[in-house]
């Protein structure tokens, strides 16, 4: 009894949110096709707005290369922060130095 009111209520939540409504009009459109495509999978993927298997595939190059890319780009980042670092150390070991030997390090600006 249990499983069925599940059922019922999982049929339910499909029809209020459209799903059964996109899913029948993709399978008469199906239906309807005079020559049927090799793979009906596709098929409904495309009417549902999916990506089609070579899209997919090329998206997901895309993403492979872009993701080397940011990988790449984060490590020139921390490089460069690691040298913007090392500057203000340098600089303010010179400007402790300035002022121990009782210079006014705002001379030089």
């Amino acid at each position: 009894m249990e499983k069925e009111a599940k059922k019922e209520a999982f049929r339910k939540y499909l029809e209020s949110s459209g799903v059964l409504d996109a899913l029948t009009k993709v399978l008469v459109a199906l239906y309807e096709q005079n020559d049927k495509p090799s793979s009906a999978v596709e098929f409904v993927q495309q009417k549902l707005g999916g990506p089609s298997l070579s899209e997919y595939e090329k998206l997901q190059a895309e993403m492979s290369d872009l993701q080397t890319r940011y990988n790449e780009l984060m490590a020139v980042h921390q490089e460069t922060c690691n040298q913007l670092e090392a500057l203000k150390n340098t600089e303010r070991e010179a400007s402790s130095k300035e002022n121990v030997e009782g210079e006014d390090p705002t001379q030089n600006l």
